[in-house]
C-alpha cells in the first residue's frame, strides 16, 4: 500500500465535534508518550503532521487526519500521572464518548512502548474493546531502542501480557522506519475487511 498524501482534518474536544467518517476509521490510542504523534509522522512519511513532544500528555483533543483511503484519529493519551484527576476524567470521558460510537470504528490500533510490559491502563483497554468487539492491533513502538534479539522476545512477552497471539502485534520504529512495511500491510488488511480496497 503507497500513502501519497496525508492531511490534518480537525480536532475534536467534544461528542458532538466528532466526525461521521464516510471512509474506513483507525483509530490510534495509547498510553500517554507511547509515541501515538511518531508513528502517524512515520505512516504520513514526514515529521510535523502530528505535533510530537517530549512531554506526555500533549494530545488532549481527538485529532483527525485523512490518509486517502482512510481516516486515522488520534486520542488523548491515557495514564499520564502529572494531570489533575479533572483532567484524567475529563480525557477517560471523551475516550468513552468516542468508543460508544464503535460503528464509526473500523479498527484501533493500541501503542505500547515495546521496553515495558503492559500497565494496569493498557490492560483496562484491552478488554474494553474485547467487550465492545472491537478489531484492534497491539503496535509496539520505539523498537529501535532493542536488538532484533531482543525484539522478537519483546513481542512474545507483550503478546503473552495481553493474552494475545503474536500476530496481534507489530513493533515499529518511527525513527528508523522498521515495521512500517508489516503497518501497511496490516492497513490493506483493514480496508480490504471494510470494503474500502
Amino acid at each position: 500500500m503507497l500513502i501519497k498524501e496525508a492531511k490534518f482534518v480537525t480536532s475534536a474536544a467534544r461528542a458532538e465535534q466528532f466526525l461521521t467518517p464516510e471512509k474506513p476509521m483507525i483509530a490510534v490510542c495509547g498510553r500517554s508518550n507511547a509515541g501515538k504523534s511518531t508513528l502517524i509522522n512515520l505512516l504520513a512519511g514526514r515529521k510535523g503532521l502530528a505535533k510530537t513532544s517530549a512531554a506526555p500528555g500533549r494530545t488532549r483533543l481527538v485529532n483527525y487526519f485523512d490518509f486517502g483511503p482512510f481516516l486515522l484519529a488520534d486520542l488523548p493519551g491515557y495514564g499520564y500521572a502529572a494531570v489533575s484527576k479533572a483532567e484524567k476524567l475529563k480525557w477517560a470521558g471523551t475516550l468513552d464518548k468516542f468508543f460508544e460510537r464503535k460503528e464509526d470504528i473500523a479498527h484501533v490500533f493500541v501503542l505500547s512502548d515495546i521496553r515495558r510490559d503492559p500497565s494496569e491502563d493498557d490492560l483496562q483497554m484491552i478488554s474494553f474493546l474485547n467487550y465492545h468487539i472491537l478489531p484492534f492491533t497491539v503496535i509496539a513502538t520505539k523498537s529501535d531502542k532493542l536488538s532484533r534479539m531482543k525484539i522478537k522476545e519483546r513481542v512474545r512477552k507483550i503478546a503473552n501480557g495481553y493474552g494475545l497471539g503474536e500476530g496481534n502485534v507489530i513493533a515499529v520504529s518511527g525513527l528508523s522506519g522498521e515495521g512500517k512495511d508489516e503497518l501497511l500491510k496490516r492497513i490493506e488488511q483493514i480496508l480490504e475487511v471494510n470494503g474500502a480496497t
